[in-house]
């Protein structure tokens, strides 16, 4: 009896924390690519549920078919022989699950890097998304501005970010947008994203990359196109020059706030694009003071 109300207490408990967490944010998508990866994780979840259901329930009737019973000592069960439809459904099945998740699986990847299904005509807003120790840099080459440390986005358009970093392998990630993705000093890698819904989102590294791993974050805000634009107007006219002594200074490890740039680094300090590749910081000597704008 003891134990029954143990077990009882315990289930209370969980149950009572379990109502008070917030969505998991994998599975709360604001976007198509995240909606197809949440899709893919409850279809992986639904099959793994029916398995257990399945064998659990397997198990309850063999227990209770086949206990202990009453016979005399000198009974022998039957001889029975491998049957060849047993055999075939215990080995036929398990492969037919791997392959329905392999294709679900396969299809989904090959859904989540290209354009969002639904943006295929809309022109992307491309964004150079780097990582230093421990920040992130985010340029926007056609709009001409620089942030650190958090991404303002339009809702309902096609995003292309281009990712790489100026210090260890790193990883590009907003849970509620889409998948992670690398980000290398070496190379240049694309990650397609959109938003649907406006709001504020986490974004991180997901990548150990040092001490400084666990508070290498952003804020991510998606807002209407009208918006964007009225941000993107008042950045360049009250934001100062990023300038390539103030990018350097940024480079150094540490941690900092939100910080706001007209221009972009991508003008003395491009991505490794191309044939090239790598980073080249030839530090120049430079007079021209910089300042930034802070949020």
């Amino acid at each position: 009896m003891k134990m029954k109300w143990t077990f009882l207490g315990l289930m209370i408990g969980l149950l009572a924390m379990l109502a008070g967490c917030e969505p998991v944010m994998v599975l709360d998508p604001k976007g198509p690519q995240a909606q197809t990866i949440a899709d893919t994780i409850w279809i992986s979840i639904a099959t793994m549920a029916f398995v257990v259901v399945v064998v659990f329930g397997m198990l309850a009737y063999i227990l209770v078919k086949y206990r202990a019973s009453k016979q005399s000592e000198d009974y022998e069960p039957p001889h029975i022989e491998g049957n060849s439809i047993v055999e075939a459904i215990i080995v036929g099945i398990p492969v037919l699950i791997i392959v329905f998740l392999s294709i679900v699986t396969v299809k989904s990847t090959y859904a989540v890097e290209t354009t969002p299904k639904g943006y295929e005509d809309q022109k992307p807003l491309v964004v150079y998304a780097s990582s230093s120790d421990w920040k992130w840099h985010f340029s926007y080459p056609e709009e001409n501005i620089e942030t650190v440390n958090y991404l303002y986005i339009p809702t309902d358009r096609p995003l292309e970010f281009r990712l790489y970093s100026y210090g260890p392998i790193t990883s590009f990630w907003i849970p509620q947008l889409g998948g992670q993705k690398y980000a290398m000093s070496d190379m240049v890698t694309t990650l397609h994203l959109a938003a649907d819904v406006p709001g504020e989102y986490m974004g991180r590294n997901s990548n150990f990359s040092g001490k400084g791993f666990a508070e290498n974050i952003f804020e991510v805000e998606a807002m209407s196109a009208k918006e964007f634009d009225k941000w993107v107007e008042e950045v360049q006219e009250k934001a100062t020059p990023i300038t390539e002594d103030k990018f350097e200074e940024l480079l150094e490890p540490g941690h900092l706030g939100r910080l706001t740039f007209s221009g972009t680094h991508l003008e003395f300090s491009p991505a490794p694009e191309g044939h090239e590749g790598g980073h080249h910081h030839e530090k120049e000597t430079s007079d021209e003071p910089s300042h930034e704008h802070h949020e």
